[in-house]
Formats: structure tokens, C-alpha cells, sequence
């Protein structure tokens, strides 16, 4: 049980501390749309480390001019917190903000009570808004102790367009010297990622490193209790050398040794779970076949630039890691499925509106080799015949244009252009 005078005084400094950084200087994010004000239900935002799901929270509430009294349980002094003390910190917070009508919880799945007093508050007719880092415990948790009381909004690292307005240059340029910095920005973007606290690091491979170990310590490691931790992060450091590819899980289990095949099944769910990375799963109309291949893509560019010094000949597999976690992003607004398709050809991307396909997209880094051409355009007109779709897309480095390949239209569509698009 912690002292209220010692409760009091931390939420105190967490309070200067978020009130001090300039609304100004806080970053705008899409999914800021998803929230819900004046809803009864909680509002929460789910995903990796450092995303900045803290920072949209903060901003949403601050810019709709909302007094709000805040928790951040992602610190230290807060590691002993039990189920004793929410009273305690209730009573703080009344003498800390007065009645307050919203509140906000920074990571509160640290403490395994978490979700029995977010019930409390929202059976009060408070408010509530919360961060977490984890998607299994919030999901399973909230499906059980909040069902229907819920928003969740997942967020993921920068898109490309945030990235430009965080950095101040425009998506439009007339100048060749902003033209110029567009392409450089998105040289960067594609290697170093989105997560937003890497454009303040000079040493951002040392930055992202230390947060991919923190999450597979903090997050994975202490939260599961995982017996073997050196088999987890072997398992981790593969994956990052061959993410946008099929998981293959008897190769895993004989690359660590002792564990089996069970395990390393385990293991990929607890870094998915994480946010480290997003499954993918193989197209079909039937769930039980969707289950049977996946493929895992890292959640940020940057930790594989960073840990595993990836080459420029990787630069086809971290374009299309960035398409995918765009798609994710815009299906907010137009819901859709995405999949991967896998028989004689493969489709990087099935999009999946309802019952039906309602877009095929590959993504190559050039067309310019006729073989590469060649072999992009036949599994784009085949998944059209077997799948029924006639959206054929290509995002790639080269110039945008349209192209007639064997009685089908393909969209060529260049990948700033694609990312910056709205």
C-alpha cells in the first residue's frame, strides 16, 4: 500500500509535466477522429511503445478545451500500486483537480485491477480514457469486465504524411528544393520509421534498439513470464530478418533448440500481442483456411534498420511493410479486410470489402527490369481472374501511370504519391 501523501505528490508532478509541453508542439493524428467525446463509453487507444498514444490523448483533450485529470502508471513509483490504493488515488485526484467529469489512465493494465475501477468510474458517468501497450490483456479483459462499454482506436507509428508535418515540409511541392526534400524525407521514413521521438535522437538506431528491448523485457518477458527469454528474442531478431514473409514456425523451433514448436507459437503471439508486429493472414472466404498461413510485419521500419542493419537491398520488403501498415491506417475510414493471396502466384495485398475483392495491389521498388514487369502484371491479371476483381494497383518507386496488360487495366501508382494521398 502506497502513502496518499506519496501518491498525491506523483500525480502532482505528472500533471506539471503533461501540462507543460505547448499544445502547439503536439502532433496531429488521424485516428484523433475516432475518439469519442461525449460517449459513455471508455475511450481507448491501443498500441506499440513510443507510438504516441499518450500525446493524442493529451492533444484531443486539451484542444477541446477539457479540464481532465490524468494517471500515468508507466512509472516506477507506481510499481507497488494495488488494488488498495485506487481510493487513495481517487481522493488525490479530487483534492489535485476538483470534481472532475474526465480522466485519463496512461497504461493502467499494469495494475490487475485496472478494469474493475474503469467500470466504477464509467458507472459514475465519468469519462474515461486510457492508453495501453498490450492488445491481448486489454481485449480480453475488456470483452469480459466492459463489454459494449467500449471505444478502442489502435494507433500505429507515424504516417507518412504526419511524418511531414512533424518535420514541416510540404506534401505539395512547387520548388524543386522542396521536391528535392520530399524525396529525402521519404528516403528517411522508409528507414527509420514513424515512431515520433526518433526525429529528436541523433542516435536514433541506439533510441529504437533500446526500445525494442524494453518491450520484449517489460512487455513480453516480465508481463508473461516467459521461461525463456534468449529463445523470445532469438525468435524476435529472426522475425525482423524476415518480416513480409509467410512465418514459418518448424524453422523457428529448430533455429532455438529447446523449445517447441508450441512454444515458438506462443512466443510469436506474445510480439504480435506487443504491437511489435502485425499478423497478416492468407485470403480465403473460409476463417479456418485465413488461419492456417500468416505473414508478420514489423510494426515500424526502424527497428529493423536499427537492430538488424538491414541492406538497400531490403528496400523492397520495408516499402512494402509501410504500404501495409498504411492500408491498416485507411481502413478507419472506409472499413475493409486486408489479406495476403498465395497458390501458383502471389498478391502482396487482397483487399476485402463485405463478400467481395475489391482491389489487388502488389508492391515492387522498379518495373524497370522486364522480368520483374512481367512476372508483377501475370499475378495481378490472374488474381483478377481467379478472384473476380478488376482494382489492379502496383505502388513502386517509378513514375505513376496507367498500362493495358492482357485485356486488364493496372494502376501504377508511385509511392510518395500513394502515401501522401488522402
Amino acid at each position: 500500500m502506497i502513502e496518499e501523501r506519496t501518491i498525491r505528490s506523483i500525480l502532482a508532478q505528472q500533471s506539471q509535466e503533461a501540462q507543460q509541453v505547448p499544445l502547439e508542439s503536439l502532433c496531429s493524428r488521424k485516428e484523433e477522429a475516432l475518439l469519442e467525446l461525449s460517449s459513455s463509453q471508455a475511450q481507448i487507444v491501443i498500441g506499440v511503445r513510443r507510438s504516441g498514444k499518450s500525446t493524442m490523448c493529451h492533444r484531443f483533450l486539451r484542444s477541446h478545451q477539457i479540464d481532465y485529470a490524468y494517471v500515468n502508471f508507466d512509472d516506477d513509483r507506481l510499481t507497488d500500486f494495488g488494488n488498495e490504493d485506487w481510493d487513495t488515488m481517487l481522493t488525490s485526484l479530487t483534492i489535485l483537480y476538483g470534481d472532475f467529469s474526465y480522466l485519463f489512465l496512461d497504461e493502467p493494465q499494469n495494475v490487475p485491477t485496472w478494469h474493475l475501477f474503469v467500470n466504477r468510474m464509467l458507472r459514475q458517468r465519468v469519462h474515461v480514457f486510457l492508453t495501453g501497450s498490450n492488445a491481448k490483456l486489454l481485449s480480453g479483459e475488456l470483452s469480459t469486465h466492459l463489454t459494449g462499454r467500449y471505444n478502442q482506436v489502435e494507433l500505429y507509428p507515424l504516417s507518412f504524411s504526419e511524418y511531414l508535418d512533424l518535420r514541416g515540409i510540404s506534401s505539395e511541392p512547387l520548388l524543386i528544393s522542396d521536391k528535392a526534400a520530399l524525396q529525402v524525407a521519404f528516403e528517411n521514413y522508409l528507414e527509420q520509421g514513424g515512431l515520433p521521438e526518433t526525429l529528436q535522437h541523433k542516435r536514433w538506431k541506439n533510441y529504437l534498439s533500446t526500445i525494442f528491448s524494453s518491450i520484449i523485457t517489460r512487455d513480453i518477458v516480465q508481463r508473461f513470464r516467459v521461461r525463456y527469454p534468449e529463445a523470445l528474442n532469438d525468435i524476435a531478431l529472426q522475425l525482423l530478418d524476415n518480416f513480409a514473409r509467410e512465418v514459418n514456425y518448424e524453422g523457428l523451433s529448430k533455429m532455438v533448440g529447446a523449445t517447441t514448436d508450441k512454444t515458438v507459437r506462443k512466443y510469436v503471439s506474445y510480439l504480435s500481442q506487443a504491437y511489435l508486429f502485425v499478423p497478416l493472414h492468407k485470403f480465403s472466404f473460409k476463417s479456418r483456411v485465413r488461419m492456417r498461413g500468416s505473414k508478420l510485419y514489423v510494426v515500424d521500419n526502424g527497428f529493423a534498420s536499427a537492430i538488424n542493419e538491414m541492406k538497400d537491398t531490403d528496400m523492397g520488403w520495408k516499402l512494402e511493410n509501410i504500404v501495409f501498415l498504411e492500408l491498416l491506417r485507411r481502413s478507419y475510414d472506409n472499413p475493409y479486410k486486408v489479406y495476403y493471396h498465395k497458390s501458383a502466384y502471389e498478391i502482396d495485398f487482397v483487399i476485402v470489402r463485405g463478400r467481395k475483392v475489391s482491389e489487388l495491389i502488389q508492391v515492387s521498388v522498379s518495373l524497370s527490369n522486364d522480368k520483374t514487369r512481367q512476372r508483377e502484371f501475370s499475378a495481378l491479371v490472374a488474381g483478377a481472374d481467379d478472384l473476380h476483381c478488376g482494382n489492379l494497383t502496383i505502388i513502386t518507386l517509378d513514375s505513376s501511370s496507367h498500362t493495358q496488360y492482357k485485356g486488364h487495366e493496372i494502376n501504377v501508382c508511385n509511392a510518395v504519391e500513394w502515401l501522401i494521398k488522402t
